[in-house]
């Protein structure tokens, strides 16, 4: 159809740079909304906070099999006849199980809370299993899930410190990564599913696919940015928004391919199953990898040119550049078309800047 353009083209016009979008011009946006986010997630943590599972509180578990019913409301109303202080948190387990975590019990009490599930769902007693978790075991998860974060963490600042030989580059990286987990967090606390190992598997998954969304841009615009001091058409910001926009048709496919089949899992365990393991995990991740791409696309990039145009030899580059687009402009012509083409006025014509039509014009005689 005349004038409707593919995914492909669009695709292609980003590659080549006949269609741009100004992501690193726009940064201050985009660091305003990841600071509101990353508030509101501390806030969230801080006021209604994670809600932690059984394996990092400790206390008792009651499983109810063989039910005719999940109505949770008579799980609650059994345990607090036993305990009536307690508030019990139940959770329906596929389909025909219902789960409850009480506060530790043991002897008569344990015994009193399996035959009041028992009376309540009209099921015998053989059929609630009973467990017990300590919180030792939480501690020791958690203690080395933070273990874990801070190696990942400092590993992967080394490496990308290394491998661009741009210590700047490593650190938006990391602040990229951690905005991540800090708002998937946020997300998480806020819509106050359990804080299972499950769910720390799936942010520590996170880290990873951040990690690797931000290495294919950041190597883009290192390929991009080699050299720019040699050069007085672009400056470093504008290299660098280029690779970004060259990276985003990459950053949306693997995203999209990435979160699919996690929305499959998310709903399965969530609604149709009621597996607790694979509803913490799917959360997890879905929410993790769909920040973790909004992030390396707008907040990673812009923030390596925030931190690289404070160097002396890029704030200078910068500025002489800006200078002589600005001469350019006022003379008009050729040149002057390039220079628009560099501040994004105007379109740029691949091949256009080569051949005849390139050559410097030869100035009238008066």
């Amino acid at each position: 159809m005349a004038g409707s353009m593919t995914f492909a083209q669009w695709g292609n016009d980003l590659y080549t740079g006949r269609r741009s979008y100004p992501i690193v011009a726009k940064r201050r946006v985009w660091f305003s909304i990841v600071g509101v986010l990353g508030i509101a997630s501390i806030i969230i943590l801080l006021t209604k906070g994670l809600t932690l599972g059984i394996d990092f509180r400790g206390g008792s578990e009651f499983t109810v099999t063989s039910t005719t019913t999940t109505e949770q409301s008579v799980a609650v109303d059994a345990v607090q006849e036993v305990l009536p202080e307690d508030e019990p948190r139940v959770a329906v387990v596929g389909g025909e199980a219902v789960r409850v975590q009480t506060t530790q019990v043991s002897g008569a009490e344990q015994t009193a809370v399996i035959e009041a599930l028992a009376e309540g769902y009209g099921v015998d007693p053989a059929d609630v299993d009973a467990s017990f978790v300590g919180p030792t075991w939480g501690s020791a998860v958690s203690e080395r899930a933070l273990w874990g974060v801070v190696v990942f963490v400092l590993l992967a600042a080394a490496f990308m410190a290394v491998y661009f030989r741009a210590w700047r580059m490593s650190v938006a990286g990391i602040l990229a990564m951690l905005s991540d987990l800090l708002i998937s967090a946020g997300v998480y606390a806020l819509i106050g599913w359990e804080v299972t190992p499950s769910t720390i598997i799936g942010f520590l998954t996170i880290l990873g696919f951040s990690l690797y969304d931000k290495m294919v841009v950041f190597d883009k615009v290192r390929e991009n940015t080699t050299g720019v001091l040699d050069q007085s058409r672009n400056t470093y910001g504008e290299r660098a928004n280029l690779a970004v926009n060259q990276t985003l048709v990459r950053s949306i496919n693997t995203s999209v391919v990435a979160l699919l089949p996690v929305a499959g899992i998310l709903f399965l365990g969530a609604f149709v199953l009621g597996a607790g393991t694979l509803r913490d995990l799917s959360l997890s991740l879905f929410v993790g990898i769909a920040v973790g791409a909004a992030s390396s696309i707008f907040l990673a990039t812009p923030l390596d040119v925030s931190l690289r145009e404070r160097e002396p030899k890029i704030r200078q580059h910068t500025a002489e550049v800006l200078a002589e687009r600005e001469r350019l402009a006022t003379e008009g012509g050729h040149d002057a078309e390039l220079a628009a083409v560099a501040a994004g006025r105007s379109q740029l014509i691949p091949g256009h800047h080569q051949g005849h039509g390139s050559q410097p014009r030869r100035k009238r005689g008066r």
